[in-house]
């Protein structure tokens, strides 16, 4: 497998429309971590990705044949703009299948390179399989975004390029996965030519379509993935690409949104690159490995995958950024309703800064306090902090980790509300498009009343939504019926502590 994968890398053509983007040290990042930390720029790539490289090499292998029936793919993003730019230099017909959900700038983008667009269904899937229908009624190639070889082929150039332009020794390349296609081509030829580097794959923990088929054994599909590394979001790795990756894939890790957060501003204030969150999972997988390995004085390569990010969704970036750089704790902390107690409260955390403070009087005794905490030395100050102030009587729940706390609750504490009955909470993942909501109140009728809402946008092809509702019990088991029948996807929070705390009945 390895030579014949070689030979195809070496002759990919790639370079008629790609360039070999810089390998540069982050510096900043180097001198932290203590290794020699090297990113791989493929966000300079003309499309802002590397998606260009594959799409290329398997439209310029077509016959003419293949040509004059043209070309047809189905994508939310890179891919698409990968495949729209390769034929438009090839003069190939392209016909591109997008989610109505796709964000408008990468609408636009695809579009900007004279792409035929057809958007359909809320979701990839959708878009796929009329995508697939389409071409075989048409007479259309269809280019897959990861399971093929001549694209897997063409993205392990970017392997090549890396061994090329650093031929001192490199401990690992840590490498971004969403179905596969550009950890196959670089393993394929990182392991041809240097097989004592190792080869480290990283998904988000909301995505672990890899992770979960080498642990597994077999491919698997998962029921559902988070939306907010998007460029990855793969709900199963391709076939092709898992084949190489179990012989030559070394390991998958996983991190959290956080964590991912925390990357792209590393990323940022070393080169002044904003990637987007799939483009950063190189360096937050560098990060995780080195807190589990203890590694130093090595070399540590990332691929920056992309940087196709919309702009609305550097406000959600920069609020998480403290968090997976844990110098930020968030707690909810149970004080006397009395004057002066937020004094005598900010004396019990010592010189620490506050980065937030959210309450409301709800109760004549006591208060429930939503506070950020700055951190200098990370999780082991933030449990001495809570364990401290547990000590000196005050309650709190830590809720750092709690996703709900710091997508929704954070930017809703308003007091409880007295009398409220039959509540229950949801958290659901709604298209960004118009119709989304009344599809939503719709399915409500008459019989159900919503008694909470809390909406952000996020710039995502998904908006996160925090719906209270009120549901007596003898009608739960039809309610939960008619939200199933929605097809959205949604999770329960109606037991969440900080739902109890801020936002419940008395």
């Amino acid at each position: 497998m390895l030579k014949r994968y070689l030979e195809m890398i070496r002759n990919s053509r790639v370079y008629e429309v790609a360039v070999n983007t810089p390998l540069v040290e982050a510096e900043r990042l180097s001198l932290r971590l203590g290794n020699r930390v090297l990113m791989k720029r493929e966000d300079l790539q003309s499309v802002h990705s590397f998606k260009l490289r594959g799409a290329y090499n398997r439209i310029a292998g077509l016959s003419e044949a293949e040509r004059a029936g043209g070309v047809i793919t189905a994508s939310a993003g890179n891919h698409a703009q990968g495949v729209a730019l390769a034929a438009r230099k090839l003069g190939v017909k392209v016909v591109i299948a997008m989610p109505q959900t796709t964000p408008s700038i990468k609408v636009e983008s695809v579009r900007h390179f004279g792409a035929q667009i057809r958007l359909v269904g809320d979701t990839y899937d959708e878009a796929y399989t009329w995508a697939s229908i389409h071409a075989e009624e048409k007479g259309m190639t269809f280019i897959h975004p990861y399971d093929d070889p001549v694209v897997i082929a063409g993205q392990g150039t970017v392997g090549l390029e890396i061994l090329q332009d650093y031929p001192d020794p490199i401990h690992a390349v840590f490498v971004p996965v969403g179905g596969g296609g550009l950890i196959a081509g670089i393993a394929l030829a990182v392991k041809a030519l240097r097989p004592e580097i190792r080869v480290v794959g990283v998904e988000p923990d909301e995505a672990p379509c890899m992770y979960e088929a080498l642990r597994q054994g077999r491919r698997v599909k998962l029921p559902q993935v988070g939306i907010f590394a998007d460029g990855v979001a793969v709900r199963q790795a391709g076939k092709e690409p898992f084949r190489v990756a179990r012989n030559y894939v070394d390991e998958v890790l996983t991190v959290s949104t956080d964590e991912l957060c925390a990357a792209i501003k590393d990323i940022f204030d070393d080169s002044r690159a904003v990637v987007e969150p799939a483009g950063a999972l190189g360096v937050a997988g560098i990060k995780k490995y080195l807190e589990t390995t203890k590694l130093r004085g090595q070399c540590l390569v990332a691929i920056n995958s992309g940087s196709n990010i919309n702009f609305d969704r550097l406000r959600h970036v920069a609020e998480r950024t403290e968090i997976g750089e844990q110098r930020e704790a968030l707690l909810a902390v149970t004080i006397p309703e009395e004057p002066g107690s937020f004094r005598r409260f900010c004396r019990a955390i010592g010189k620490r800064g506050i980065t937030e403070f959210n309450y409301r009087y709800a109760d004549a005794r006591k208060a429930h306090v939503f506070a950020g905490i700055q951190l200098q030395d990370g999780d082991r100050e933030r449990h001495a902090l809570v364990n401290d102030l547990r000590k000196q009587g005050y309650p709190i729940e830590d809720m750092t980790d709690s996703e709900i706390a710091k997508l929704h609750i954070r930017h809703m504490v308003g007091g409880r509300v007295p009398g409220l009955k039959d509540e229950l909470l949801f958290r659901f993942q709604f298209p960004e498009r118009p119709g989304a909501l009344l599809k939503f109140l719709s399915s409500m009728g008459k019989r159900w009343n919503i008694s909470l809402f809390h909406y952000r946008n996020h710039g995502a092809d998904y908006g996160r939504v925090l719906v209270g509702i009120q549901v007596p019990r003898d009608s739960r088991r039809e309610f939960r019926a008619s939200i199933d029948k929605l097809g959205y996807v949604y999770r329960e929070e109606s037991h969440c502590t900080a739902y109890d705390l801020f936002l419940g009945s008395d």
